[in-house]
């Protein structure tokens, strides 16, 4: 029998009594054969192993040679060396809290080659059981599936299990824009009070809030009646920039759940702090990379520019004049960034002030509690109803996508007792 040649498998029996397979999958980094070893107690196991591997070596789907990573370090090397510093830091506090807070307490110590999608089914149904909201679960889930599909393309795995796992049903939250009289009662009521223009630009362009508080003068041409948005402004979470952040905080550590008539938070009771807490950043000392930010906008799509209506030109000018007045008023105290909303001191609005003052808005003008994304729904609506070609809405929206007609766009009564009409004027008309 002659010798078989470099770089073929083989099975033997090996000293210690056991069988041993041999398989070359490719080459390492340093130049060498990558040789892989299997071993059973038999040669018909081994042998199954063998041809496993040969078939993953022939697909392209082996095991990359290198570090063997548990789920914990995987996540750990993608969120903070890979997607941190490619995304935006909004995204990236969505991210941290899925790795940090559920995904390592609750799969991290699986070998990440041996993650199963059951492992990831269990870990959602723990965090509802335990209260988190499914919404969470989906964008734990998301965000995992999002990570693994980084570690199949490097390699280090060949399925990315995510994608086979089923998290917990999201019930779709039901959007119901505002109509046009309340539409109209909010713009009465915006246009008496302090940046109350800003919530008209909501309601007519749809504007995002980040878009709008990040609006500047330089950007609005009032004598066309157009805008531009390639800029939005965001709150960023301050980092600790001292040695201990768990020290750090110390103080503001929360120790014990609030009891069950808790009347200090308004929404659910965060859960007390684990034993190294590192957040309460916002009090450090040394704190660096938070605060109110001026950042690129979403996407391409996002860079737009947008007609403005006669009415909201005139409302815009008659705000500039306001403003300018403020400015004169503040002297020394003001201070310029050519913000179109600015507080009296001329910087920008917070988002959560902006909050307080929408909500503040609805109760004033007698209308229904509703989120402020809900008025960039009622825009996209009115588009629908004025009959606008889906392309255009999509520019005026800063839409990348046709999908997101449907998602926004909603059937107003006017369109629905329309329809009506037309089908009793059909089927009901006198012969």
């Amino acid at each position: 029998m002659g010798r078989k040649p470099n770089g073929a498998s083989s099975i033997y029996l090996g000293a210690d009594g056991a069988w041993h397979g041999r398989v070359t999958v490719g080459i390492k980094p340093d130049g060498r054969p990558d040789r892989r070893h299997v071993r059973g107690k038999t040669e018909g196991v081994v042998t199954r192993k063998v041809r496993d591997l040969e078939r993953q070596r022939d697909n392209g789907t082996v095991r990359k040679v290198g570090q063997r990573w548990t789920v914990a370090t995987w996540l750990t090397h993608w969120v903070e060396n890979i997607a941190a510093p490619s995304v935006r830091e909004t995204t990236m506090v969505g991210y941290r809290a899925a790795v940090y807070k559920h995904l390592i307490p609750g799969v991290g110590a699986h070998r990440l080659e041996k993650l199963e999608p059951e492992h990831l089914e269990t870990l959602y149904t723990a965090m509802i059981r335990r209260g988190s909201a499914p919404g969470t679960a989906h964008q734990t889930h998301r965000t995992m599936k999002t990570a693994l599909n980084v570690a199949v393309r490097r390699g280090h795995l060949t399925r990315n299990v995510a994608r086979l796992a089923k998290p917990p049903r999201l019930d779709e939250q039901e959007i119901e824009p505002f109509t046009v009289a309340e539409a109209q009662r909010l713009l009465a009521v915006a246009a008496e009070k302090r940046n109350g223009v800003r919530f008209a630009l909501a309601l007519a362009l749809g504007l995002r809030k980040g878009e709008a508080l990040g609006l500047k003068w330089r950007r609005i041409d009032l004598e066309a009646g157009r805008l531009r948005t390639p800029r939005q402004l965001q709150r960023h979470r301050w980092q600790h920039g001292c040695d201990n952040p768990n020290e750090c905080g110390a103080r503001l550590h929360k120790t014990a759940p609030c009891p069950p008539n808790c009347t200090r938070h308004q929404l659910a009771c965060p859960p007390p702090c684990p034993k190294d807490c590192r957040r309460h950043a916002s009090k450090c000392p040394k704190r660096h990379g938070g605060g109110l930010k001026e950042v690129d906008v979403k996407s391409r799509a996002g860079r737009r520019a947008v007609g403005i209506p006669a009415p909201l030109v005139e409302a815009l000018r008659l705000h500039k004049a306001a403003q300018d007045i403020e400015r004169q008023r503040a002297a020394q105290l003001w201070e310029e960034g050519d913000w179109v909303f600015a507080q009296p001191n001329g910087r920008p609005i917070d988002p959560r002030a902006d909050h307080d003052a929408w909500k503040a808005l609805l109760q004033e003008a007698g209308v229904r509690d509703a989120r402020l994304h809900d008025a960039r729904h009622t825009a996209a609506t009115i588009l629908l109803v004025l009959g606008v070609p889906t392309r255009a809405v999509m520019e005026v929206m800063g839409w990348s996508q046709m999908a997101m007609t449907t998602r926004y766009q909603h059937l107003a009564p006017e369109l629905v007792n329309g329809i009506a009409e037309q089908v009793a004027g059909l089927l009901w008309k006198p012969n």
